[in-house]
């Protein structure tokens, strides 16, 4: 196998091949102007990186964000919104997934947790990849560097090995420092379009 041979590729699931509709809840709530900002804000969010590691019960992390947010709204009524966010697979996820696996090893990395994961396992998503990385389970959480240097580790690849699509430029920049080719792409389509770009997908 040639060294530059495409070894894996790793999805994001939020936005790349799952549906995230209720961001644009958080935006109005806050006043800030667009989603993207809204995500920017979450992924720096102290109460966003201590339970999608794990570190914190839903409650615990639900009180935390309507006070450091500002929220007109209970935690119990924001965490029922929050249950909520992940709106469904994106068409034709699974038939990328298929594809792109008849050719290479497929993975996702997506910054989850217990709550989400368990509505996404009953889609079937966790049965289409060979290697599964979820924030939550492994205490690690995009965009920090550590985590790309933990899945190198484990799948056993040189990172430019790597192909990695994800929806949130952070994330992408991220990965791209940490030697994986990465690519900022919204939903399915985009993502095919990056891996026809690459070379992998006709």
């Amino acid at each position: 196998m040639a060294d530059d041979e495409i070894g894996l590729v790793l999805f994001d699931l939020g936005g790349v091949l799952m549906q995230v509709s209720r961001v644009a809840e958080m935006a109005r709530q806050t006043g800030i102007d667009s989603e993207e900002e809204v995500w920017t804000r979450w992924l720096g969010c102290e109460w966003v990186r201590r339970f999608e590691r794990g570190r914190c019960s839903v409650e615990e992390f639900a009180h935390g964000i309507v006070a450091d947010w500002g929220l007109d709204t209970s935690p119990a009524t924001f965490i029922d919104s929050f249950s909520r966010w992940p709106d469904g697979l994106y068409p034709g996820a699974a038939e990328l997934v298929g594809e792109v696996h008849a050719l290479t090893s497929v993975g996702c990395l997506s910054n989850s947790n217990a709550l989400h994961w368990s509505e996404q396992v009953a889609w079937g998503m966790a049965a289409w990849f060979d290697h599964v990385f979820l924030s939550h389970e492994m205490g690690l959480i995009k965009p920090d560097p550590e985590v790309f240097h933990h899945v190198a580790d484990v799948v056993g690849l040189e990172p430019g090995r790597i192909t990695f699509l994800d929806d949130n430029r952070l994330n992408v920049d991220a990965a791209t420092k940490a030697g994986f080719t990465a690519h900022h792409v919204r939903g399915v389509e985009e993502a095919r379009d990056a891996l026809v770009e690459h070379g992998l997908l006709d």
